[in-house]
């Protein structure tokens, strides 16, 4: 008789169970702003699955992004500075974890779905380069002029992760990653095409820069790269002197001058703050990422990725080894040139493994 009250009460707590996700779907039905994307309403993953009794699609998506592989590989990845030694420098993943915060901060005040923000937050760098935009410089000279990080990004959840398999993300998220950057292009473009399909997408693309505009300062000016003197006394007036004043006058002049038209919302920045970044933004270009310091060590990054790139093309069988140790054994098939398959290595290695693997493959080994 025991027995059976057991499997009674088992069956009624996985029947409970059954009913989180839908709990807390009709939650976000009564909360989400209309302009918000529900979970429910997600166009759903390339491949069907069965729904999870407990997290929403969007809440899955981003535990299966934190899981994998790339994401963790994210913290031997160069933002700006290469192979920071410093322990307060950043470095991709924690630039990705600051604009997670930014984008839920945001989606939060605006009655969004943040974890539809926050997973593509999480992945929008996954195809990052080692290196960080030398990277992706060398890799457009010797692979191809449309090789791009988020494209990149794209390809490792949709097909490099889980041994090949993917990730199988929804639709929204997908979309999300691809359209999170055009490089140097507009803060706020006007083009539908490179708009993301949700309203959390295009907070994903401003949270980006709002987080790499304030931290990649925050760097440069530790690094010695810069002196606080240097930053255009404009943008400091307007967006503030600190970290912290400054993130809080970009995020909440986004929140506070958005509007709402044609049933839908169009997100916009005030006349002085949109200035102000454009200004910055333009500063750290200059003086930052094109700095003389800073650019003689991408020259040397770019160098070794050439190499390494023209040594796997003829030596396929170390790539093959090098890929399942990585857990990237993709079956890939005969028509996939070998060049693609190299460009998926090296875009998925770290700083610290490319300069492991330059000595191994190119420095003589000293005599014991």
């Amino acid at each position: 008789m025991h027995h059976f009250k057991n499997i009674e009460k088992n069956k009624h707590q996985a029947e409970t169970a059954l009913s989180i996700r839908e709990e807390f779907e009709k939650r976000e039905a009564s909360f989400i702003s209309p302009f918000g994307m529900l979970s429910s309403a997600s166009k759903g993953r390339a491949h069907d699955e069965a729904p999870c009794p407990i997290r929403t699609v969007f809440q899955q998506d981003r535990d299966r992004i934190v899981f994998s592989n790339s994401f963790r590989r994210l913290k031997h990845k160069t933002q700006v500075f290469l192979s920071p030694l410093g322990d307060h420098y950043r470095t991709r993943l924690t630039h990705t974890l600051e604009v997670a915060e930014v984008a839920r901060t945001i989606s939060r005040a605006m009655r969004l779905n943040e974890d539809l923000a926050e997973a593509i937050a999480l992945a929008h760098d996954l195809g990052h380069t080692p290196f960080g935009h030398s990277g992706e410089t060398a890799l457009k000279e010797i692979f191809s002029p449309d090789f791009s990080h988020n494209i990149q990004s794209l390809r490792v959840v949709d097909i490099l992760e889980r041994n090949g398999s993917g990730l199988n993300l929804t639709h929204e998220v997908r979309d999300g990653i691809v359209k999170h950057s055009k490089g140097f292009g507009s803060i706020l473009p006007s083009d539908p095409k490179g708009k993301a399909c949700t309203i959390e997408g295009q907070v994903v693309r401003i949270a980006d820069i709002i987080a790499y505009l304030n931290h990649d300062l925050d760097d440069a000016i530790r690094s010695g790269v810069i002196t606080r003197d240097q930053v255009p006394k404009s943008c400091l007036d307007v967006l503030g002197k600190s970290h912290s004043q400054r993130a809080t006058t970009m995020i909440r002049d986004l929140i506070f001058s958005s509007q709402v038209s044609d049933n839908q919302i169009d997100l916009q920045l005030s006349k002085p703050v949109f200035s102000a970044m454009t200004n910055l933004r333009e500063f750290l270009y200059e003086n930052v990422y094109r700095s003389k310091n800073v650019h003689a060590e991408f020259v040397k990054a770019k160098k070794m990725i050439s190499e390494i790139y023209t040594y796997f093309l003829s030596h396929p069988d170390d790539l093959s080894s090098r890929l399942k140790n990585m857990e990237i054994n993709v079956i890939y098939s005969h028509k996939v040139p070998r060049e693609r398959i190299i460009c998926d290595f090296i875009a998925s290695i770290t700083d610290r493994y490319i300069l492991n693997l330059y000595n191994e493959l190119f420095v003589p080994a000293p005599l014991v």
